[in-house]
């Protein structure tokens, strides 16, 4: 969802061509004190935002800044901007937080991988080094060797979880 931040009377139609050219829904309001509202109420994916409200109510803006949350903020001087090139700046701004998401995602995978990993070894190095143990029961023996097993084959789980598919 896209919000849509301006007093224009061609609200409408910015709303209607962004619609069209990003397939989301667009919600339009006409104040930052209002737009501000709707970011506490709702999550959003981008932030269009008239200059011209902006500059003329600094401290509302903030407070609407301050409430993006992971919303991509768009600022546009709607009164110079024509209908292509905001539409273009949207998708630009949309395209690349996607882009940026993907990234995190995949670098909190891979940190999470390499935890599980590092915790993996140490846990099969702990095992290994308790079935060495001498004079242990033959029933403690078999435990350890089932988790032995166990390990390995989680690791061998996660290794196939790293090869790219």
């Amino acid at each position: 969802m896209i919000l849509l931040v301006t007093p224009s009377e061609r609200a409408s139609e910015w709303a209607e061509a962004l619609n069209e050219a990003t397939g989301e829904k667009i919600m339009v309001t006409g104040s930052l004190a209002q737009a501000t509202t709707f970011l506490r109420a709702e999550s959003f994916l981008a932030v269009v935002l008239d200059q011209f409200l902006l500059e003329a109510e600094p401290d509302e803006a903030a407070d609407t800044i301050e409430h993006m949350g992971t919303a991509i903020p768009v600022q546009v001087n709607l009164a110079l901007t024509g209908m292509e090139r905001l539409v273009r700046e949207v998708r630009a701004a949309i395209k690349r937080r996607r882009r940026e998401e993907v990234a995190a995602r995949q670098a909190a995978v891979g940190k999470f991988q390499n935890e599980l990993n590092t915790t993996v070894t140490a846990l099969l190095l702990s095992v290994e080094l308790a079935m060495e143990s001498l004079g242990l029961p033959a029933a403690a023996n078999e435990r350890l060797e089932s988790m032995h097993a166990l390990v390995k084959k989680l690791r061998m789980q996660l290794e196939s979880a790293d090869m790219p598919a």
